[in-house]
């Protein structure tokens, strides 16, 4: 579980960007900026961060205040083996190839997406498995937005002879069987151990009820 101070900043800034979407008031705006300020300085006292970045990075999120969307594609061979990536920051840890969902994408389009760009294979997206939110489950760092993690099951369409990590978000990309994942080596702010070891439960039992929460 996250800290009780990131959850409450980020209470703070979901209601200040939430009040600055609909309010015509401009004593109200005036309250709400405020407050996002302060959800800035919470935030920064903790971790160490800097106010005026932490407010600027606020200030650019506009409307109704809204999860953010990531999605995980688990992609398996014939082998059951799983497709990781290695990541270019993050000190090269290894993770699930994914990202931020896009605008006018379906997840399913955006997890095929990027494990193209990050792994350089075109998969099948068979079953969502895993739908987490990133707050009830120990990542690592915190992060400033709420987050939901989405996980898809995925083959891919001609085979992984040539899996590869892109150069630029990934410099590597392998195969891994379930005890073989470099579990001491994952970019924990993306996947957990526990996270992988399920989706190979679901890549076994395609009958499984999607996890959720």
């Amino acid at each position: 579980m996250e800290p009780d101070w990131l959850v409450w900043a980020r209470q703070i800034q979901s209601l200040a960007q939430s009040g600055l979407a609909f309010t015509r008031d401009a004593y109200d705006r005036e309250r709400y900026e405020a407050l996002r300020l302060l959800a800035a300085e919470m935030m920064a006292a903790r971790s160490g961060g800097n106010p005026a970045r932490i407010e600027a990075l606020f200030a650019e999120q506009t409307g109704y205040a809204t999860p953010k969307v990531d999605v995980r594609g688990a992609v398996f061979d014939r082998d059951g083996r799983v497709l990781l990536v290695r990541e270019a920051a993050d000190g090269g840890r290894w993770t699930l190839p994914g990202g931020w969902a896009d605008v006018n994408q379906a997840p399913s389009e955006c997890v095929a997406r990027e494990v193209l760009e990050e792994a350089g294979i075109a998969v099948r997206v068979r079953k969502l498995a895993c739908v987490y939110d990133r707050a009830r489950h120990p990542h690592q760092p915190p992060y400033p937005f709420h987050i939901y993690k989405m996980f898809f099951v995925c083959e891919p369409l001609d085979g992984v002879e040539h899996v590869r990590g892109d150069g630029h978000e990934t410099t590597a990309a392998a195969l891994f069987a379930r005890d073989e994942v470099p579990e001491a080596e994952l970019s924990t702010g993306r996947v957990l151990p526990f996270q992988i070891r399920r989706l190979f439960e679901h890549w076994r039992h395609p009958e499984l009820p999607t996890d959720f929460d």
